[in-house]
């Protein structure tokens, strides 16, 4: 049983890397991002906070988050993937844990520059049938605005543009500062330097989970 805690700012590949681990060491993906989007299907309140930057609060997550982890039961551990972003809501992961005899065993800070960060944003299409994500700035495609996957249509994300990405990327570094130094003191925090590459990153990622094995 292994739990992870994935922590980044916006764009930072916490979505790429999270599948790459579930794949890998068949943990499941937690992600309250995906979560609150499936909520807000049925919840306008909802649909016009995301679709703002805004926060959701902190109750609903916690409710969402406890029924994913009874739902899945898994025996090898769950990927936390942009949840807690708040030491608070880390304070909460802890207890909703513990409910289940569970712990969090390491937490991994993927660090990138805001630049970067909003070219990925303002880049990112995602496909309107599969999910597969792809940036306009590093992908090709096989037949334009299309899923080289599926050929299915591909989106671009209504928060995906430069005032949204600019209030959720002020957000989190107003938030999240305690929130790392909390796991730095509990020495769970593995601090990840995004390299120019997913595949580059995510080796660093690998050699930190192997430590835990």
């Amino acid at each position: 049983m292994m739990n992870i805690i994935l922590i980044a700012p916006p764009a930072a590949g916490k979505g790429t890397h999270s599948a790459t681990l579930k794949e890998k060491y068949g943990l499941s993906h937690i992600s309250t991002g995906d979560l609150l989007r499936e909520v807000a299907v049925k919840d306008k309140d909802i649909a016009d906070k995301i679709a703002k930057g805004e926060l959701i609060s902190d109750e609903i997550v916690y409710t969402l988050l406890e029924n994913k982890i009874i739902e899945i039961n898994s025996s090898k551990g769950h990927i936390f993937d942009g949840f807690p972003r708040t030491l608070n809501q880390a304070i909460e992961v802890d207890n909703i844990l513990k409910k289940f005899n569970q712990k969090v065993d390491v937490v991994i800070y993927l660090d990138i520059e805001k630049d970067v960060a909003m070219k990925r944003v303002l880049g990112r299409l995602t496909c309107s049938n599969c999910g597969e994500i792809y940036n306009i700035y590093r992908d090709t495609f096989i037949n334009e605005n299309h899923c080289n996957k599926c050929n299915s249509i591909l989106i671009k994300r209504n928060d995906d543009n430069e005032e949204t990405f600019t209030k959720r990327f002020n957000t989190y570094l107003e938030k999240t500062q305690p929130l790392i130094d909390f796991y730095k003191n509990r020495g769970l925090l593995k601090n990840v330097k995004c390299q120019k590459t997913q595949e580059e990153t995510f080796k660093l990622i690998e050699n930190i989970i192997r430590e835990l094995k």
